[in-house]
């Protein structure tokens, strides 16, 4: 029996494979359909990607490794220091900062679905929500971490955090040799996103 009128009707039959031409298809379609609005959809993006995160876990990470006062107090009870700072809100409660040593890398999945602390680190990437990713970072950390382009020594623990609904996870990555006597900011610049997850590592550009 021809399915051609029906097909057409279902929205999924307009959009084509690739996944960001998906979405943009997909935004179209709402949008003609007057269900939402482009520029309140950019600026919520916007906010998200540059302004709620990842700058904000950024901050956090070179204040402490500026003060370790700061770095202390992160280890008691980060949910509260971080609160006090103005990170805090929808899937950013109980949080737990972990640190990188030269002795132990850790890194952060969500087996379950994808928990994942939007105040501090923005929109997760698309990779985070992955089966791939949270099947295979659990049974080959190391793996995986070769894939995302970062070799550790032999010696060097990985550790795997799975984040939930209860508690989430912020990464914080070692500071580079040679940055020392940086103001905050600039530290701030060399942290990016993927090493507060633990799939990269802060390093300072050449």
């Amino acid at each position: 029996m021809p399915h051609d009128s029906h097909d057409h009707d279902h929205p999924h039959a307009l959009l084509p494979p690739d996944p960001a031409l998906r979405v943009k298809a997909l935004e179209t379609i709402l949008t003609q359909k007057g269900l939402i609005d482009p520029a309140a959809l950019d600026e919520i993006i916007d906010t998200y990607e540059n302004k709620v995160g990842p700058r904000n876990g950024a901050r956090v990470v070179a204040k402490a490794w500026r003060e370790p006062e700061f770095l202390e107090e992160l280890r008691k009870d980060a949910t509260s220091v971080l609160a006090d700072l103005g990170y805090y809100g929808r899937q950013g409660e109980h949080m737990v900062v972990v640190e990188n040593t030269p002795e132990v890398h850790n890194i952060v999945v969500c087996t379950l679905c994808s928990c994942y602390p939007w105040p501090l680190l923005g929109i997760p990437p698309a990779w985070y929500k992955s089966d791939a990713y949270r099947a295979r970072v659990v049974r080959e950390p190391r793996k995986v971490l070769a894939d995302f382009g970062v070799a550790l020594e032999d010696e060097t623990a990985v550790r795997v955090w799975d984040s939930t609904a209860e508690v989430r996870y912020l990464v914080i990555p070692m500071r580079p040799e040679g940055t020392e006597g940086w103001s905050e900011e600039a530290l701030a610049d060399i942290v990016s996103r993927d090493s507060m997850v633990g799939t990269a590592l802060a390093a300072v550009q050449p």
